[in-house]
């Protein structure tokens, strides 16, 4: 909290504040002033632009979010000023992966394994995002993602928790830059505090329910070093955690975030789920719901107005202690001054810079360097990738070859439409002769289309290689957009099967927001490239993989599934008593389904090159002394004939321990750019704490003993072994 004249000046105006003020200053809503888009979330608590205007005016509003442009923004700071106390809003969004220019998707930024480059593209984005009046994101989500079924994998960092730590960091560093007042620095939100992706089914909002162990080993750490880098805000989970909707749940809200976590930010309610406490059936009424909520440790109510119109009955009749809502306010209120806007209210709202920096070339050049990066070729038979830029004839097939609408993914309302590069656009600008290349549609997304097939089976028969365009729609992952079935479109599989049938070779370009289940000619294509959805730059960065011009270095942050029913699954699963060998991994009596073994198709840390990449010379030490570290050292040689970069990743397990262990856990990875037909060194290096794990008796420590230790360029089980052993200092004490 503030400290000095600022804290002062808190306490006057805590001091001077009616309560239907505080209430207003505990309340966010939708910014009808200047909104960017269609609203995703049911529309509860209309307003207009006008009433809006009048209850900033009267002091009743803290926050508005969603909202885009520095005129809208100046006309709202004008009116909040005119207020009683002139206490100035804070104006947030959703900017998740870019604002006007649009970057892929969190998941696909995650491919890149690089924590500096989500660093710089979160600067870029909150440079571009302020420049247009915005304060704050409600970004990024630190979920750590098991299960693919759910929509909202598309926004965090995948299906581990280290990478999700490392990435949590990055994007908090880069959203807030090194000083939260400059007038470039938004104020970060890592989110939904907790648990909100182990859902039931993967169903978005469904109930979750998991052990105090998993929820501080897998769903907690990235949360807490989010916060140790200086987020200053976080949004509750909309779901029911252990029968208790976290919105109300006192123990995640107050005992665990601010007492264990040492939290000492705002803690937002999502989007009207106070008053969802009622359907959750824990609250008889609105006011009911708002006690629950502002007990548990909401400080600031979305959307709902539950605050405001429940707020001053609640603390007059004694159901609610003034001294809750004079702490939440307090917490908004420094949020508030840490942004410096009660000295420069206007603060990121300059129509110069607003020209200046958004859809810069700057920002759009890194936008393509981002989705080139993000890019993962998960299959290259007979190095059929890349293709020559002449003399090959092209067939470019799929409903995605000149779509538009379906380049950005969820969570991109703010993008200037129509901007980004399809992907015909792209791989033209590359040939040296356009015509060579044809294009065909083939099918809609969900449906046939009339003679589609035929003039695609045409094409294909016409072409030297296919590149085949399928997969996911836009609107088919993000917020709300759960699925049971995790594969493509059944419209996109038909075409796949006539289009292999013509025995021309096929290279899936697929596109996605999660990791999906491939079967029949995808799964059997000469070469895949995972896709995803990589914003507005698409075609350019697809087009630069598939002919040679950078090579692909992304790696998978989830793991794709053999079948949908697998789900949850990672590969940092625990072992079981009876776990199935690799040799025969259908043996009966054995953890396995009946008609799936118990593996990914393609596993986390997946990803090839165009490189011929291989590990030797691995060192590590026997032992790790107990406040000592263990070195990892080798060479990675690429015996090709193009540059490739290598992700050297280094997974351990614990052999015997207090409670089971999975079966690999990444826990350091490197990235090493070796040129063809040379050798790089690499060393890593691990400590004790790395090596800790919840405890039996709920402590956090390591145990001494055995350890594998297993260094791997595509995923766990694909590299070399060794092992080395935690020795305990037993001369102390």
């Amino acid at each position: 909290m503030p400290a000095g004249a600022a804290a002062r000046r808190i306490d006057a105006l805590v001091g001077a504040m009616t309560i239907e003020e505080k209430a207003g200053q505990l309340s966010c809503f939708n910014d009808d002033v200047r909104p960017v888009g269609a609203v995703f979330n049911p529309v509860v608590n209309a307003s207009s632009a006008d009433a809006l205007l009048a209850q900033v005016r009267a002091g009743r509003v803290g926050m508005l979010f969603n909202g885009y442009g520095v005129a809208g923004a100046r006309r709202l700071q004008s009116a909040a000023l005119q207020s009683r106390l002139k206490i100035p809003l804070v104006l947030a969004a959703d900017v998740i992966h870019g604002c006007r220019t649009i970057f892929p998707i969190p998941l696909a930024e995650a491919a890149a394994f690089d924590p500096d480059l989500s660093e710089r593209a979160a600067r870029a984005v909150a440079r571009e995002a302020t420049a247009g009046g915005l304060h704050w994101t409600f970004a990024p989500v630190v979920d750590v993602a098991r299960d693919q079924r759910w929509g909202r994998v598309a926004e965090g960092a995948g299906e581990d928790v280290y990478l999700n730590r490392l990435l949590a960091v990055a994007r908090v560093r880069g959203f807030q830059g090194p000083d939260l007042r400059r007038a470039d620095a938004m104020l970060a939100t890592p989110k939904h505090f907790a648990g909100y992706s182990a859902v039931r089914g993967g169903m978005e909002y469904a109930a979750v329910d998991m052990s105090e162990a998993e929820l501080r080993e897998t769903y907690l750490p990235p949360f807490a070093d989010a916060f140790a880098a200086g987020a200053g805000a976080t949004i509750a989970s909309f779901t029911d955690f252990s029968g208790v909707p976290v919105t109300a749940n006192r123990h995640l809200l107050t005992d665990m975030l601010r007492g264990e976590l040492g939290f000492t930010g705002v803690c937002v309610s999502d989007y009207d789920a106070d008053r969802e406490l009622i359907a959750h059936g824990i609250a008889a009424d609105e006011a009911d719901a708002a006690r629950l909520a502002i007990l548990a440790g909401i400080d600031v109510s979305m959307q709902s107005g539950l605050y405001t119109a429940h707020l001053p009955g609640l603390v007059a009749r004694g159901a609610v202690p003034i001294a809750a809502v004079d702490q939440a306010v307090r917490r908004v209120l420094a949020l508030k001054e840490s942004l410096g806007l009660f000295d420069d209210p206007y603060r990121s709202m300059d129509a110069r810079v607003e020209r200046r920096e958004t859809r810069s070339p700057a920002i759009r050049r890194l936008a393509r360097d981002v989705a080139t990066r993000s890019i993962v070729l998960l299959k290259n038979t007979r190095d059929i990738l890349p293709l020559p830029r002449a003399g090959t004839r092209i067939a470019l097939i799929g409903p995605y070859a000149t779509d538009r609408a379906n380049l950005y993914g969820p969570w991109s309302f703010a993008g200037e439409q129509g901007a980004g590069v399809d992907l015909a656009t792209g791989l033209r600008a590359r040939l040296a002769d356009p015509s060579s290349l044809v294009v065909e549609a083939g099918s809609g997304i969900h449906d046939a289309v009339p003679d589609g097939i035929a003039r695609a089976v045409a094409a294909a028969r016409g072409a030297d290689v296919v590149l085949l365009a399928v997969g996911e729609a836009g609107d088919m992952s993000g917020e709300g957009n759960s699925r049971v079935a995790i594969d493509v479109p059944a419209a996109q599989r038909a075409l796949a099967e006539a289009v292999a049938a013509t025995g021309t070779p096929v290279v899936v370009l697929l596109r996605h927001g999660r990791a999906l289940v491939l079967d029949g000619a995808i799964r059997d294509a000469a070469a895949i490239l995972a896709t995803w959805f990589l914003g507005e730059a698409t075609g350019d960065a697809v087009a630069d993989i598939v002919f040679g011009i950078a090579g692909p270095s992304g790696h998978l942050p989830v793991s794709f599934p053999l079948a949908s029913g697998q789900q949850p699954w990672s590969y940092d699963h625990r072992s079981t008593g009876r776990p199935a060998s690799d040799a025969a991994p259908l043996e009966g009596g054995r953890a396995r389904w009946r008609d799936a073994p118990d593996r990914a198709l393609y596993p986390f840390g997946h990803g090839l090159t165009y490189g011929r990449l291989a590990l030797e010379g691995v060192m590590v030490g026997p032992t790790m002394a107990w406040d000592g570290e263990l070195l990892v050292e080798g060479v990675v040689r690429n015996t090709g004939a193009r540059d490739a970069v290598a992700l050297v990743q280094l997974y351990i397990h614990d052999r015997v321990a207090s409670r089971t262990r999975p079966v690999q856990q990444l826990k350091r990875f490197v990235r090493v750019a070796v040129p063809a037909g040379a050798s790089r060194r690499f060393a890593m290096s691990l400590r004790r704490a790395d090596l800790a794990f919840v405890t039996q008796d709920g402590s956090v420590r390591a145990e001494p003993g055995d350890f594998d230790l297993q260094l791997a360029l595509n995923g766990p089980g694909s590299g070399l072994g060794a092992s080395f052993a935690l020795v305990e200092d037993r001369s102390a004490g």
